[in-house]
């Protein structure tokens, strides 16, 4: 909405808080919310694009649109970073994940969801009392 300016200032910047006091909302409810941002280099992304033109089984995925949106690389770049400072709480944080190399996005990914899984410690529920109890 920034970058193409489909909404004026006013509206995108007011949308910063609400989001920071919807997932605040989420957190005291008891959702554990986990933000990754998977942040690709411009020269990774080129490559991708050109991979997509060259491979034949790729190209489904190119767009002409993706040129255009590219040529704003830096604009969009701005965009993330004030998103991801306004949005970022320590109820809800972002995690900003090199995602360049595709193995390594994967670790750091799935690092983060283990943890997050472990601080959760989730149980089963405990067993309902079936004595006596008869299917038939």
């Amino acid at each position: 909405m920034r970058v193409k300016r489909l909404a004026p200032e006013e509206t995108w910047r007011r949308r910063f808080g609400h989001i920071v006091e919807f997932e605040r909302i989420l957190v005291d409810e008891g959702t554990t919310l986990v933000k990754l941002y998977l942040q690709i280099s411009k020269d990774e992304q080129r490559q991708r694009l050109q991979a997509r033109l060259a491979e034949s089984d790729k190209r489904w995925k190119f767009d002409v649109g993706d040129l255009d949106d590219r040529a704003l690389w830096h604009d969009y770049i701005a965009a993330y970073e004030e998103a991801l400072t306004l949005t970022s709480t320590e109820h809800a944080p972002w995690h900003v994940v090199p995602a360049d190399r595709k193995w390594y996005r994967n670790l750091v990914v799935s690092s983060i969801l283990i943890q997050t899984l472990e601080e959760m410690d989730p149980r089963y529920p405990p067993e309902p009392d079936l004595e006596g109890v008869v299917v038939e």
